[in-house]
Order: C-alpha cells, then structure tokens, then sequence
C-alpha cells in the first residue's frame, strides 16, 4: 500500500505558497511527490489531496453522486462570500441537483443558438473602438465583450441605467478581488474584518451590497410584468420549475445570476486573451485559422464556425497549457477506497489538479509548447482534457464559453489584421480565484481584412 506524502513546512507557509505561486508550487509537488499529494492550506478540510492521475480521476469524477465519492457544496466555501448560499456552487446533495437541473435548459444546445446575434453585436461595438495603427488591450476588451454579452444573455439588459451600473459595479469587485493579497482574505477569514469603506473587505462588502439592491430591483419588476416571451436566462429561470412544482425563490435567484455574471464572463474573458495571444505569437498558428476560416466566406453561420477543426484545435489548445480554473471542485471520500494504489478513509477532502493533468509529458509531449494539432492527431478522455471539470461538478456553462470563444475569434481575425504589440513572453499568474496572465498583452490593428475565398481543400493540403 502507498502512503500520501506532501509538503511538510507549517501550513501557515503552505497557504501562502498556494496563494502567492500556486502553479510553481504544485509543479514542485508533484515532482517530489508524484501525481497524488497532500497540501495543507488551513481550512476546516485539510489536508487536501491534489490528483492528475488521469486513472484515478476517472475513478472519482465517474463515481461523485455514488457510494465512493460525494460532491458537496459546502467544501466550496470559499465561494459563498462572492455567490450566497444558495448558488449551484455552494450547495450540494439534493439541494444542487435540483437548482441543476432547474439551470440546464438555457444552455442547451439549440437555446444557446439565439445568443449567436448578440455575440456577434457586441464583438462590433468593441471591435469600432479600436483605432488602425494603434494598439490596444485585449483582457480589457475581452472583458467587455464577455461581460457585455453575459448581462445581455442573462438578463436582457441593453444600454440603459440599470445595466450600466452593473457592468461598472461587477468590474470592480473582480478587480478589487483580483490580487493574491485579496485571495488571502477568503482564505485566512480572520481577516474578514468590515473596518470602513476603505478598507479591503469593508469595500467588497459595499460593491456586493449595490449589486444585490440592482439585481433584486430587477427580479422585482419582472416578476411584477413577467413576459413570457422574452428569451434572457432570467427570464427562463424564472419560468422553471422543480418536480414538485416550485419555482425558484429571489435569493435562489439572485445567487445563480450571480454566479452566471461573475463564473460566465471572467473565464472567458482570460482564455480569450490567451487565444489571441497564442494566435499572434505563432504566425504558422495564425495563418493557418484564417485560411481555414477563409473557406466560410462571408456572413457564417455559426454551425459552420463551431464545426471547424483547426479552429476547434486552437481553442482546446489554449484550455490545455494554461486553464484558467486551475482544479476540479472538491469530492469527498464516502466509504474505504483504494484509489490507484492507495487507501483512503471516509473524509478525505480530494482535488484534481486540471492544470497539472494538462501538463503531463505522457498525455501531452513538449507540454509547455503550443502546439494545436495535438488536437488534431488524437481524441482525449474527460480525465484528461478537463478545462471546465467533470462528473457532477462539471461547469455548468462550458458550452456557453465554447461557443462564446468560438465566435469571438472567428469574428475579430476575419475582420481585422492584428499583430502583437510587444511579443516578450507572457506568463500565467493567479488573478484572484483563478489564473490569468502577468502583464497585459497589447495588439496591433494593421488595418482590415478581406475574405480571401479558398476551398477546404486547399486548406488541409
């Protein structure tokens, strides 16, 4: 039988290792101690397992609603302060299954189709602001493609006072809780002191504060006019409802749209950013996506664009080398388990590593490279290629973003010829509770592009 080993400096260090370098520290890890270690960060579920043995996290991603494993919400508590208690994050058992499955039909395949125009919208209005021969920054612009297009999808909220300011509130509370020092707070709560408006987290407390007073504004007055035909998530979610007949409540309400707004836009807005910059590092890569892209023509349809392969490739590719959420949720053990090799109790707290996955030489050769066509050559597992989770945790909006980054980058490197402003090396850093890149990365607008016709054909040549 195998014994778990992990660090063993104070946890006090540990944490702060976590918080300030978690990729360096887990890299570290898992070359001393292999695919399956423990790390103590002095929470009330430690120690924590962190596995990337794609066997083992078959083993408990395929079992977390059976007699092995459990997916509870309340080892997610990190997340409460940002979404509430009732958030499908946050809860767990029944509980999650029912908000679940009261979440799901706004992102099936066919509903998510309509979002198809208001994506393409919104990529105009920030494409229009970008100036030829100048540069620009593209996690801002980014961001204010994904959050734009998530307040549209999710509330029906166009230009107007209400949506303005939620825009402008949501931004800042992920800026003000973008830095490791502002990670510290959720993981040391002793620090969760309320000191004033100006102090770290009497801050927070007041943004989220002015969010609720706007989110619960527009929850009252729809309920008061509900209009059965409009198409916004709201809408749908509060038209849902549970077997037995229940409709949603406004807390259950505001914690999902809450974690639609802040989970559905900030991810994609950073693997957005790493796409482009990816796309424009390699000249290969890039020319490459725009021939393929070129045998579309004008005005594609969107089944078209997510059926492309290389595009797809890209896309998978950029999830791959940097995800942008760095470990699966938790899962806890039920009952004694031999977990490849080595047994478990009843308790024992277990994370996969998504970012340490990614980067094992067996699954993915020269892992540090960008190389899309990896993609291409073969077909890997959900326990290998796993950028949004699997099981009963898996994201909920992973097909949402998909389709989101899809058609975002179809539509800029069709009509615009973009280059990198400063092509000096951009590294991956923790922003918040997931990652992001270390400095802004800047492109050039060249000038626009035209459609050059070409044949699939002449593409895969």
């Amino acid at each position: 039988m195998k014994q778990l080993q992990g660090p063993q400096s104070p946890t006090f260090v540990q944490t702060l290792q976590w918080v300030f370098r978690p990729m360096q520290y887990m890299e570290e890890c898992a070359k001393r101690y292999g695919d399956i270690f423990t790390m103590r960060l002095g929470t009330a579920f430690d120690p924590l397992v962190y596995v990337s043995n794609p066997k083992a996290l078959q083993q408990i991603l395929s079992n977390d609603t059976g007699k092995q494993f459990a997916a509870p919400g309340e080892t997610n508590i990190i997340f409460e302060a940002f979404l509430g208690k009732q958030s499908v994050i946050t809860l767990g058992g029944a509980q999650h299954q029912r908000q679940r499955q009261l979440m799901m039909p706004p992102f099936h395949g066919d509903r998510m189709r309509t979002y198809a125009e208001t994506i393409a919208k919104v990529t105009e209005e920030i494409m229009s602001q970008w100036q030829v021969g100048k540069s620009f920054s593209v996690r801002t612009s980014t961001q204010a493609i994904t959050l734009r297009v998530i307040m549209q999808a999710v509330f029906g909220l166009y230009d107007g006072p209400r949506a303005q300011q939620l825009e402008k509130l949501l931004s800042e509370l992920l800026d003000q809780t973008s830095s490791s020092f502002s990670v510290t707070l959720f993981y040391f709560p002793f620090l969760q002191k309320d000191l004033g408006a100006w102090s770290p987290w009497g801050k927070f407390l007041r943004i989220r504060e002015q969010i609720d007073k706007l989110i619960y504004q527009e929850i009252g007055e729809r309920r008061a006019n509900f209009d059965r035909s409009r198409t916004d998530i709201l809408n749908l979610l509060m038209a849902a409802r549970d077997e037995a007949g229940e409709a949603m409540t406004d807390e259950e309400l505001r914690d999902e749209l809450m974690t639609l707004l802040t989970a559905g836009h900030e991810t994609t807005a950073t693997a957005l950013a790493w796409a482009f910059y990816w796309i424009h590092k390699f000249p290969e890569v890039r020319e490459k996506l725009l021939a393929e892209l070129d045998t579309l023509g004008e005005n594609p349809d969107c089944n078209a664009i997510l059926k492309l392969p290389y595009l797809n490739a890209v896309y998978c590719e950029t999830m791959r080398i940097y995800p942008v959420g760095m470990l699966t949720f938790p899962r806890v053990v039920k009952e004694p388990v031999n977990l490849v090799g080595y047994d478990l109790q009843p308790g024992t707290i277990l994370v996969g590593s998504i970012y340490l996955t990614h980067r094992r030489e067996d699954l993915y050769p020269e892992p540090e490279k960008f190389k899309p066509e990896r993609f291409l050559e073969r077909l890997f597992s959900p326990y290998e290629f796993l950028p949004f989770g699997a099981g009963a945790r898996r994201c909920i909006g992973f097909a949402f973003a998909q389709f989101e980054m899809k058609m975002v980058l179809a539509k800029v490197l069709s009509s615009l010829d973009l280059e990198l402003a400063d092509n000096t090396e951009i590294k991956p850093v923790r922003r918040g509770l997931v990652t992001a890149q270390n400095r802004s990365i800047r492109l050039l607008v060249k000038g626009e592009r035209t459609v050059k016709s070409r044949t699939l054909e002449a593409v895969t040549s």
